[in-house]
């Protein structure tokens, strides 16, 4: 243990400890812009800086550690200062038209200069003339970049893609795409951790707002808009709603108020999506000898495009079946098309997703299956629709509850898990177990595969089948670490789940952001706890889904099924598969 003084208050902690962590823990704040623990320690901000008696120079408390009788001031005038001048340098090289930024007031630069009384202008603006490309689900602004370094760090260290470096020298530093590519012609997974990691809004998501309201105020559409499992965990924290409260109901009623159509569940195309992968894991089960091992859920476009990207000798272990998001789309243009009366082509479907990725996945040329229109048209991340319920001034706290429209709109346990690491494959555990044995399994017989580990393993012997071996992991850099043991022959799975996101949806991309916190796991308990206490707990006992399949589909796997359900991931190709000659 090491003692020294901060601010005149005796502290001790362990040997190795930082001054910043070290401040933290006798609840004095020392402001930090750059820094993400464990991921980005490297004070290239230089706004947490101390004094230190002894040392000729200031030292960033975020890389330096504490020793024995050290003696720290984190507010002095030589700090206070320096933290001005470094501020002002960094607003030097950022634009400034916070009006204009989707994170203001939830930005840390921008709380800084307040804090620090940096009102009007200080220095000469150096921006660069450098056009923003909107092409991309993932957009960077060049400048509102503040060179911090975490998007480098976590698409290193976290998600193991490695596409933003660092370029240039001294004043013309900056960030870039890696080997100066565009992020277009990159293979990145559009996954979206680094905005959420951004402490500026020097990454955000393609704001597709306009179309929706464009759609809205289109008397001859008729918009359909579904709601993801992990948004309705994470929608109204914005509004500092406890998630008791902030319930989907209340979310379809704000939807309702925006002038949509109809308001339906993606719990229900998840519902669907397990009847569908699990049918198909059941026939790839019991034949064997005539697939590829394991089989991978498809569920994430993300994992799809790193699978395809790092590793495409496996894609054809990809299940077929598409994501819960595509399905509905087909079904939306089709089946309640049909119900309706109407043109498919007069169907607007927006998706409410928590994930960037699948505004990527939505624009895929193999998503038009039923009119040759995309079978979704847009999709929004939860922030976008929030943004879009504070323009439109509607309250969630005293909204009443609606419920979903019908025959869309129903949804059982079994489907809201799917936000959340693991929840996809007990969902599908569950319903297989029925498919071979004609029997319900115990609803919680496949907890092995819960929990916020990485990477999970486990085995179940299903009566009939014999023993299935699984595995869930989450987070790509999680993701290359199993890839690897596959190729290598270290492991062998029957089936595995992958999401892109560590936590999975419920931490995805396009969810709020809480600079410095994780939420994931929170989120994700939500999820597992409106699984705990719904009424229906299996995919296959869904009303809607088994009348969908009497009345339309006929039955997992059909012809029908195959042309609306399914996917040909083979079907179009990575940037990197293009420019190979």
């Amino acid at each position: 243990m090491v003692t020294l003084t901060i601010d005149q208050k005796t502290v001790t902690v362990p040997e190795g400890t930082t001054i910043l962590e070290a401040a933290q823990s006798v609840h004095i704040d020392i402001p930090t812009l750059c820094y993400l623990k464990d991921i980005n320690e490297i004070g290239a901000c230089r706004i947490c800086m101390v004094e230190v008696d002894g040392y000729d120079r200031l030292v960033p408390s975020c890389d330096n550690v504490v020793s024995e009788g050290m003696t720290v001031h984190t507010n002095s005038p030589r700090v206070r200062e320096a933290r001005r001048v470094n501020l002002r340098l960094l607003l030097a090289q950022h634009d400034s038209l916070c009006t204009q930024c989707t994170r203001s007031g939830n930005c840390k630069l921008q709380q800084l200069t307040n804090d620090y009384n940096l009102l009007g202008d200080h220095y000469v603006k150096d921006l660069r003339p450098i056009p923003d490309d909107f092409s991309n689900p993932v957009v960077r602004v060049e400048n509102r970049c503040i060179k911090c370094m975490r998007c480098v760090q976590v698409c290193e260290k976290i998600q193991g893609m490695n596409i933003w470096d660092v370029m240039g020298t001294g004043s013309r530093t900056t960030v870039g795409v890696a080997s100066a590519r565009t992020l277009g012609e990159s293979d990145c997974t559009f996954c979206g951790q680094c905005i959420t990691h951004c402490p500026v809004g020097g990454l955000q998501e393609r704001d597709d707002t306009g179309h929706v309201f464009d759609a809205l105020a289109d008397p001859h559409k008729v918009t359909v808009v579904q709601v993801a499992p992990a948004v309705r965990a994470a929608w109204a924290e914005y509004f500092h709603l406890t998630p008791e409260y902030a319930t989907a109901k209340r979310m379809v009623t704000a939807l309702k108020i925006m002038g949509f159509d109809y308001v339906f569940d993606t719990n229900f195309s998840a519902d669907l999506t397990i009847m569908e992968e699990g049918s198909e894991f059941v026939e790839r089960f019991t034949h064997r000898d005539k697939y590829a091992w394991p089989m991978f859920t498809s569920c994430c476009p993300g994992w799809v495009r790193f699978v395809k990207g790092q590793f495409p000798q496996y894609t054809k272990n990809l299940s077929t079946a598409k994501s819960p998001q595509q399905m509905f789309g087909a079904v939306a243009k089709s089946y309640f098309a049909q119900k309706l009366g109407v043109d498919p082509h007069d169907i607007f479907v927006v998706s409410i997703m928590p994930c960037t990725s699948k505004k990527s996945e939505a624009a895929l040329p193999t998503m038009r299956d039923v009119c040759s229109d995309p079978d979704v048209d847009v999709v929004l991340t939860t922030r976008e629709i929030v943004r879009m319920f504070r323009g439109e001034q509607i309250h969630p706290a005293v909204l009443e509850e609606t419920e979903f429209d019908s025959p869309l709109g129903s949804g059982t346990g079994a489907a809201v898990i799917f936000g959340s690491t693991g929840g996809v494959m007990d969902a599908a555990l569950r319903s297989a177990y029925f498919l071979i044995t004609g029997s319900n399994p115990d609803p919680d017989a496949f907890r092995q595969v819960r929990g916020m580990d990485g990477w999970k393993e486990a085995v179940f012997a299903i009566p009939g089948a014999g023993e299935v071996s699984v595995a869930v992991v989450n987070g790509l850099g999680n993701t290359r670490k199993l890839m690897k043991a596959l190729e290598r022959g270290d492991v062998s799975y029957d089936f595995v789940e992958v999401m892109a996101c560590p936590g999975g949806c419920a931490g995805g991309g396009g969810q709020p952001i809480h600079d410095g916190q994780e939420l994931a796991e929170e989120r994700g308990n939500v999820l597992w706890t409106l699984d705990k206490n719904a009424p229906v707990r299996f995919s296959h006992e869904n009303a809607d889904v088994q009348e969908l399949y009497r009345d339309y589909l006929k039955e997992p796997l059909s012809s029908r099924s195959h042309h609306l359900l399914h996917t040909d991931h083979e079907g179009w190709k990575m940037p990197s598969q293009m420019n190979v000659k």
